[in-house]
């Protein structure tokens, strides 16, 4: 039975290969945590499924789509500025705003294409 093909890590610029399912080579896995961390371990546990889901009944509508004159129900609570694991920005209220999912993927791919974070 043939094997699947290596793929290319997806570190821009690199050309090493890596076997189907992985993402980044051992040479760029350091560099992205969010793959091998679990989001509880991240801190999206059950504490921030509690205060988010909070977050979204005072504010059900998309931040994003409501500029626009737009009302969209939000279903994410994104991190306006992002924390990159600094806890007292990741809990801090004021920079939470409630997105739909077409929003915060747009605003997540546009914004935060090159993370660092600090665990």
């Amino acid at each position: 039975m043939p094997y699947r093909p290596k793929v290319p890590c997806k570190q821009p610029g690199c050309a090493a290969l890596v076997e189907p399912g992985k993402q980044y080579c051992e040479k760029h896995l350091p560099l992205h945590p969010e793959v091998t961390r679990s989001a509880g371990k991240r801190g999206y546990g059950s504490r921030w499924q509690r205060e988010s889901k909070q977050f979204l009944q005072a504010h059900p509508l998309c931040a994003e789509c409501m500029k626009q004159d737009r009302y969209t129900k939000a279903t994410v609570v994104d991190h306006i500025i992002p924390h990159r694991g600094d806890p007292r920005l990741f809990w801090d209220r004021s920079n939470w705003q409630s997105l739909c999912k077409p929003c915060h993927d747009k605003k997540t791919l546009t914004e935060d294409i090159n993370p660092v974070y600090r665990y």
